[in-house]
């Protein structure tokens, strides 16, 4: 959280996103190696942020030295001052403005939201390739000539003013849904869920919904992102998956339920993206409105879910769908629509983990396990690898 924040704070002071982010991690890499010796500072990122700050102002010097570039920003006694108090946590609307940056049309479509989340999220390469289903070493290639192309071309950073905002909307929207995405898509490590990725994003949303509170996007977004948001105390149990069905519904934030049917309830039809979110966000209520597991109108979701993959054409939409097909008309029906995505998502641990759990509800036990074992091999996140191993043992295969 602290390393986006600063890197937010340096691009938006320096218009450098090329030098922000080697300066920052040059910075860490200082503290690393000094405050073990020396102690840790009254206000570490205070340290942290005029460290990274002089090692750019450095690299600005030397690229005017060597007569590369003219210098493109003036340099002040208040540029490597300290962050004021309570700066670092005031930083929403200029991330807002970097969100519009990384999605300016001069930019690949491909490379906008990625860049977005690489810079202001502060999400990995790799995690963002795997939410892009591409491999890491082609994201990185894309992220590179998305920030050398804002510098060789000299693109502004804009403030959110309405015209600019109102042009790049669907990327924006799209941008700030995968942050949230990331948070509760569990990458690599110990940790399931990172409240404070996803809490970053509805706030971004909520935003971006009182700029522009006309926008059928805008609105689908934000009361999708709180409906989904208001059940992350329930998601995790003493550091164990708890699934949706088994979650305590006591636990969900019955106010932020609440504000994001409000929210959804003043949505008309709509199509392209809008209708995408819309979507998203009827399916979400579905599941915030069933007091207990049971009373889940499946039916009605797995139809949402059958006009949103017709809208996408998403492989990760079909996924969900034959959850959904399943709890409604039998594992069958929703092991029958797994069979076409091995070609999309072969190496994505969810397909095999949904096949292994349709299977065991079918009383295919062998499938049940072979997949397990796929899902397994595949899965870096801890919390979830435990969880599909207690899934496996429990076959008894």
């Amino acid at each position: 959280t602290l390393f986006r924040s600063l890197l937010s704070l340096l691009v938006t002071r320096s218009r450098r996103l090329d030098l922000a982010e080697d300066s920052l991690g040059e910075a860490f890499a200082r503290a690393a190696a000094t405050w073990p010796t020396t102690g840790c500072p009254n206000n570490p990122a205070a340290w942290l942020y005029t460290t990274a700050w002089r090692q750019l102002l450095g690299g600005l010097r030397a690229e005017a030295m060597r007569g590369r570039k003219a210098p493109l920003l003036a340099v002040g006694a208040q540029w490597t001052e300290p962050p004021a108090t309570g700066e670092l946590g005031e930083l929403d609307d200029d991330r807002l403005a970097l969100i519009l940056l990384c999605c300016h049309p001069a930019l690949d479509p491909r490379s906008r939201s990625p860049l977005a989340l690489r810079l202001i999220i502060g999400t990995s390469t790799a995690e963002i390739a795997r939410l892009f289903l591409v491999p890491t070493a082609t994201m990185a290639a894309r992220l590179t000539r998305a920030k050398k192309k804002i510098v060789v071309a000299g693109i502004p950073l804009a403030a959110p003013a309405d015209e600019e905002l109102r042009s790049r909307l669907n990327d924006v929207c799209r941008t700030i849904y995968l942050a949230f995405t990331a948070g509760y898509t569990p990458g690599k490590g110990p940790d399931l869920v990172r409240s404070d990725l996803a809490g970053d994003a509805v706030r971004l949303a909520l935003i971006l919904r009182r700029l522009v509170p006309t926008e059928p996007q805008v609105t689908a977004l934000a009361g999708l992102l709180v409906l989904q948001h208001a059940r992350r105390d329930a998601r995790v149990d003493f550091g164990r998956l708890v699934t949706l069905p088994e979650q305590d519904r006591t636990r969900w934030h019955a106010d932020e339920i609440d504000a994001g049917l409000t929210l959804i309830g003043t949505i008309q039809r709509s199509d392209g993206y809008a209708e995408e979110l819309r979507l998203q966000a009827l399916i979400a209520a579905e599941h915030a409105t069933a007091t207990i597991a049971s009373d889940t109108q499946w039916h009605v979701i797995a139809g949402y879910y059958e006009q949103l993959e017709t809208l996408t054409g998403s492989p990760v939409v079909r996924l969900n769908r034959a959850v959904a097909v399943a709890q409604d008309q039998g594992p069958r029906a929703g092991l029958s629509l797994l069979d076409e995505l091995d070609q999309h998502l072969a190496d994505n641990h969810r397909l095999h983990a949904v096949r292994a759990e349709l299977a065991r509800e079918a009383g295919d036990l062998d499938l049940a396990g072979t997949s397990y074992k796929r899902a397994l091999d595949l899965c870096t996140n801890a919390v979830e690898a435990d969880h599909l191993r207690a899934r496996l043992a429990a076959l008894d295969v």
